[in-house]
């Protein structure tokens, strides 16, 4: 009880001081860069997108998976009726052939992530300008990552005002949510 008085009494402190530092000073901004993109048209569409393809590389890897269980079913009831060097061969030729697929398939998986990294740099790329003005607006001379932060006054949070403003100019732009 007395610990969370004196971080009530810290708190009331740090925030009186820096009410009057803030007079003098250009204020620092927060924004949470995730929040940002997950909460815009633009990273909603985005995120759609990629949950698309990975529920069909899903259904793709079911389906290679029931194929392989079969054929491995399949290998399994030949091997005691032949020779040790006429079944090496066939089991040597399906562990490539899983070898390969998993491989392909590992390769669509870092196709799609490396699909969302490029639509977070896409995004990121048109929000700056936005951050820009945003910091102009306010005399900032720094926007902090909100989650980076321990204790922030509410109203130095740009996200909602950035996304809201990213997302018009991505529509004014048609660039890249109407593509």
């Amino acid at each position: 009880m007395i610990r969370g008085l004196r971080i009530a009494a810290t708190c009331v402190l740090l925030s009186a001081a820096t009410g009057a530092a803030a007079q003098e000073a250009r204020p620092i901004l927060t924004l949470n860069q995730e929040r940002l993109f997950d909460e815009s048209v633009f990273g909603q569409r985005m995120q759609e997108e990629i949950d698309s393809a990975y529920q069909t590389l899903a259904a793709e890897n079911r389906q290679i998976e029931a194929e392989l269980e079969a054929e491995e079913r399949r290998l399994t009831e030949l091997r005691p009726t032949l020779p040790p060097e006429e079944f090496r061969p066939l089991a040597e030729a399906f562990d490539r052939r899983v070898t390969e697929i998993r491989r392909t398939q590992d390769g669509k998986s870092r196709e799609i992530a490396a699909r969302n990294d490029e639509a977070v740099q896409t995004f990121m790329q048109t929000a700056l300008p936005v951050l820009a003005a945003i910091m102009e607006e306010n005399r900032a001379e720094i926007i902090i990552e909100s989650r980076s932060v321990f204790v922030a006054a509410q109203r130095i949070d740009i996200t909602d005002e950035a996304r809201e403003r990213i997302d018009a100019a991505l529509r004014d732009n048609n660039t890249p949510d109407e593509d």
